[in-house]
């Protein structure tokens, strides 16, 4: 085990780190959670566990994709607002650029077998690494009876009473919050050197290393925070007023995704029936069957599974001819980047505004137990996922459909693949990508 912690890292190296992981974050939020652990807490040791799983349960708490919002609480932590920006900002634009190059295939020649056999590999690829994900988190954060019957009634909550994620979420809170005055030792979190107890070695940012300056709160950065934040938004929206009308479709999307982003409490499929409604439904910027494609797009692109908001903006933009209908392609990528904005902003004034206030509560068990129990809640609730994706993987036209017995076998091996020979991201995705497509050219019926 290394005896000192890494030296300092640089900006460039911690741009390079964030431009890479954000081309490799797959799986979706547990996946993406789970890399970012295995690179920065056990090979990189650029935090510790204890500090990684503190601002993990505050990212827990807010409307947003979490994932992103961790990347940008640790790139923020290292190298102050910047940081921050880049980090956030790097773990969605390569998934953005991905999508607008993928709708546009979508829209100008339509579905075709190779792609259909791309997707037909790698979904059961992903329904694994949504398995190992939460195996993952688990091993960590149900320490305890209590923890794992935390998490069981969550499971319960969500899979067999269809309980809101809110809900679920709040409820653990009060369960930590009201657990930490009656048995403290259940819900507190391990002392010491949270990397070193793990075997990984001291961090660069270890449980007691001090709170930088840039991170400790103020009151007036706060506000000038707030203020730069609402003005942005503010700003972008009085020029599409500005050049559209309150009517005009990249305003409507833009107020749209505004509303959707701070209700995408447990990630995306929370809010996905609320963006279907008001998209498909409401607005009638995509068909129902195109808001389908668009899912299983985003499923399969690195980045937020959140970021099918792109796929629907992209798909808007060019149905509305925002720019006219000579410029179709213009058209969708302007919208879908007006989407990912609004989408997206939220999550950067939550994180470079709270942070601070989060900083201050290490080692305060009345802040840190509720965050314990919602960890120990979402990992039933990201089994529920795994599940979900399972059902549709492997019944794709329902239970009384056929039994997809080659993304069975997919799923298996990549379970395998992980559990067993600790398969990176990239190479399992690439793998379970061509065996989809040599069975769907092999096997006609699949496609």
């Amino acid at each position: 085990m290394p005896a000192a912690a890494p030296e300092a890292v640089g900006f460039g190296e911690a741009f390079r780190f964030w431009l890479r992981l954000g081309f490799i974050s797959f799986g979706g939020p547990a996946g993406q959670i789970a890399i970012m652990h295995t690179e920065l807490v056990e090979r990189r040791r650029w935090i510790s566990e204890k500090r990684f799983l503190h601002a993990l349960n505050y990212c827990m708490l807010l409307p947003g994709p979490e994932a992103q919002q961790l990347a940008t609480y640790i790139g923020w932590l290292m190298h102050r607002t910047w940081g921050g920006i880049v980090a956030g900002a790097l773990f969605v634009l390569p998934s953005l650029f991905i999508l607008i190059g993928l709708s546009w295939i979508y829209m100008r020649f339509g579905s075709l077998p190779v792609v259909e056999g791309v997707f037909h590999g790698i979904k059961p690829a992903v329904t694994a690494l949504v398995l190992h994900a939460a195996h993952r988190i688990g091993s960590r954060a149900l320490r305890n009876g209590w923890m794992w019957g935390i998490a069981a009634l969550a499971f319960v909550a969500i899979f067999a009473l269809d309980v809101p994620f809110p809900a679920i979420v709040g409820a653990a809170a009060l369960i930590g919050h009201f657990g930490a005055r009656w048995a403290p030792a259940v819900f507190a979190l391990g002392g010491g050197h949270g990397g070193a107890q793990q075997g990984y070695g001291p961090a660069l940012i270890d449980d007691d290393t001090p709170t930088p300056a840039h991170a400790r709160f103020s009151r007036g950065h706060l506000l000038r925070l707030l203020i730069v934040g609402l003005g942005a938004w503010a700003m972008a929206m009085g020029v599409l007023v500005a050049t559209g009308g309150l009517d005009g479709a990249l305003t409507q999307m833009g107020w749209f995704f505004t509303k959707a982003a701070l209700l995408t409490f447990g990630g995306a499929y929370a809010v996905l029936p609320y963006v279907y409604q008001g998209a498909v439904e409401q607005h009638h910027w995509l068909t129902a069957p195109q808001m389908i494609d668009g899912l299983a797009l985003g499923e399969t692109t690195p980045g937020p599974l959140i970021m099918v908001v792109a796929f629907v903006g992209f798909v808007g933009g060019w149905a509305k001819q925002v720019l006219g209908p000579d410029a179709l392609f213009s058209s969708g990528a302007l919208a879908a980047t007006v989407v990912t904005f609004f989408t997206f902003l939220p999550s950067f004034i939550f994180i470079l505004a709270g942070g601070p206030l989060v900083e201050a509560t290490h080692g305060k068990l009345g802040f840190t137990a509720p965050l314990s129990a919602v960890t120990a809640a979402v990992v039933g609730v990201i089994l529920n996922l795994a599940l979900f994706f399972a059902y549709h993987v492997l019944w794709p036209q329902g239970f009384g459909g056929r039994f997809d017995l080659v993304s069975a076998v997919i799923a298996v091996v990549a379970v395998v693949a992980l559990f067993r020979f600790k398969v990176g991201v990239m190479p399992l995705l690439g793998g379970c990508a061509a065996v989809g497509l040599v069975a769907s050219l092999l096997l006609p019926a699949l496609r």
